[in-house]
């Protein structure tokens, strides 16, 4: 049961059998200054320290965080495990099972176009 426009998720719509959506890494994108890998690694920390201080429970926002820091195959093994609604297949949105929105900055899923590697 669904939503009165919903269609069931297929793989041709970006899901599975399911109902879950196949999760893919975030499309390419820029900071609108160029960052350093540290300048960027210190946004991240910053995100996972505030982010369970918007609501939504600990325990799914430390899965999403493995999440987004393992490859592919494992990001959709641990939100399947966790329970974890994937709402956008690149984890920008997701939600719980209870319903709590959680929203990942596209800078804790990969890095910008226009990073500063340390030389």
């Amino acid at each position: 049961m669904g939503c009165a426009g919903s269609t069931p998720a297929t793989k041709e719509t970006g899901g599975s059998s399911d109902g879950t959506k196949k999760v893919r890494k975030p499309k390419p994108w820029k900071h609108p200054q160029p960052i350093t890998v540290a300048q960027l690694r210190q946004m991240r920390d910053e995100f996972w320290d505030t982010a369970p201080h918007y609501g939504g429970q600990k325990e799914i926002w430390d899965a999403l965080r493995v999440a987004s820091e393992s490859e592919v195959s494992h990001a959709q093994a641990i939100v399947e495990s966790a329970g974890i609604i994937v709402s956008n297949a690149d984890l920008t949105l997701c939600y719980d099972e209870r319903g709590a929105k959680y929203e990942l900055p596209k800078y804790v899923l990969s890095e910008p176009t226009n990073l500063i590697r340390d030389s």
